[in-house]
C-alpha cells in the first residue's frame, strides 16, 4: 500500500486530501508544503528527486506523486 496518503497526512493532518482533483489548485499546499513533500519522499523512499521535476504537475494528486515515484524505479 501506498505511503504517500501516509506523508501528505503528516504534513498537512487537517486536510483530506481524497477529495482533491489538484493539491495546488485547491490550496490544500502551497510551496513550503511541496519542499516538505519531496523531503519526505525522499527521506521514505531514498530517492532524490531532481529540481527540474519539483513541479506542481508532479505533485497535485496522489496519482502523479505515485507515477514519479515509478520513475524512479519505486513501486509506491
Amino acid at each position: 500500500m501506498s505511503k504517500v496518503p501516509e506523508i501528505l497526512a503528516q504534513i498537512r493532518p487537517e486536510t483530506d486530501f481524497a477529495q482533491s482533483k489538484d493539491f495546488f489548485e485547491d490550496g490544500l499546499l502551497d510551496s513550503f508544503d511541496l519542499v516538505t513533500l519531496v523531503s519526505e519522499l525522499d527521506k521514505t523512499y531514498g530517492i532524490s528527486i531532481d529540481g527540474m521535476q519539483i513541479v506542481p504537475e508532479n505533485f497535485n494528486t496522489v496519482g502523479a506523486i505515485e507515477a514519479l515515484l515509478v520513475r524512479h524505479g519505486i513501486t509506491p
